[in-house]
């Protein structure tokens, strides 16, 4: 015997409540998938602006800020996206954020060695 995903109806045409509280927790969780996307997204101009990297590296220093710090990477996007806005930076998260940024930075400036 073979499920199948797709929604049934019932007799008259409306889903049942399983099948709507499914619906509504996904869409709950997409909701924040793209809201959490859009921080980090704003946070990586942030980094753009500042500190000229590109957007790859931008994404990679607040990966690796998420990784030494243990806090969450959308966490992480909110303190610097605040930090643009005149907030303090958190201790651990400003020490690693200049940490990554000297890495990056490093990396970008080193010449291509394909090149040579």
């Amino acid at each position: 015997m073979t499920t199948s995903r797709v929604p049934r109806s019932s007799l008259d045409g409306t889903r049942d409540d399983s099948t709507t509280a499914r619906l509504e927790q996904e869409n709950a969780q997409l909701r924040h998938a793209v809201d959490s996307h859009a921080r980090v997204d704003q946070a990586i101009g942030v980094l753009i602006a500042i500190h000229r990297l590109t957007s790859a590296a931008g994404f990679e220093v607040l990966r690796e800020v998420s990784q030494h710090t243990n806090i969450k990477l959308h966490t992480v996007a909110e303190t610097v996206i605040a930090w643009a806005l005149g907030q303090p930076l958190p201790e651990p998260v400003g020490r690693q954020l200049d940490a990554a940024v000297q890495r990056r930075s490093h990396q970008q400036d080193a010449p291509d060695a394909e090149a040579g």
